[in-house]
């Protein structure tokens, strides 16, 4: 059976967007989860530039930290992909948001589920992307596509998911976002 986005919409449990208003306290981000409107959906994702200071070249969804200026978490992931690869907002239908996962550097990032136009143009922002490509999702969301690497920290044991796709490396947190999602919606 073909991934659809009606059977990709049916399949999962999502947090329902909230705009608020109020800034939380602590360090957050978040990213923009996009699916492209397909008849196969795809799942948009960029390498990040090589000349950043932090995860450069890193395969990763367009995202940030939270601006003061930001009314909500969504607004953060709407406002980075736009500054990131150019994706208007009001181009962007929400679905909802998957629960926070902490970074390495002790962000809690949450992720922002989105639907996107097919062919939508991007400008990519060279000082922070080096590209953008699209996976299929349902390539992406196939579990078994997924390896652990258990690393030691501060003498805690964390697994780092690791996949490949073409010739980009997808792994840490954004590889754990998209396995959490697959876990969700089984498919």
């Amino acid at each position: 059976m073909a991934l659809t986005l009606d059977a990709f919409r049916s399949r999962f449990l999502l947090q329902p967007p909230q705009h608020n208003t109020h800034r939380l306290a602590g360090r957050h981000a978040a990213v923009l989860v996009p699916i492209v409107a397909r008849p196969e959906p795809g799942l948009l994702l960029t390498q990040r530039s090589h000349a950043l200071r932090k995860h450069a070249g890193q395969v990763a969804f367009p995202g940030g930290m939270q601006d003061d200026t930001d009314a909500s978490l969504i607004a953060t992931a709407l406002r980075e992909a736009q500054e990131e690869v150019g994706i208007d907002p009001q181009q962007v239908e929400v679905l909802g948001v998957l629960p926070a996962v902490t970074s390495s550097t002790g962000f809690q990032v949450t992720p922002v589920l989105a639907i996107i136009p097919p062919d939508l143009p991007l400008r990519i922002n060279p000082d922070e992307v080096r590209s953008a490509f699209e996976m299929p999702l349902a390539e992406a969301l196939r579990l078994s596509r997924y390896s652990a690497l258990e690393i030691h920290r501060a003498g805690v044991r964390h697994p780092v998911w690791l996949s490949r796709y073409q010739d980009y490396l997808v792994w840490g947190m954004t590889a754990g976002i998209i396995r959490s999602l697959s876990e969700q919606i089984a498919f």
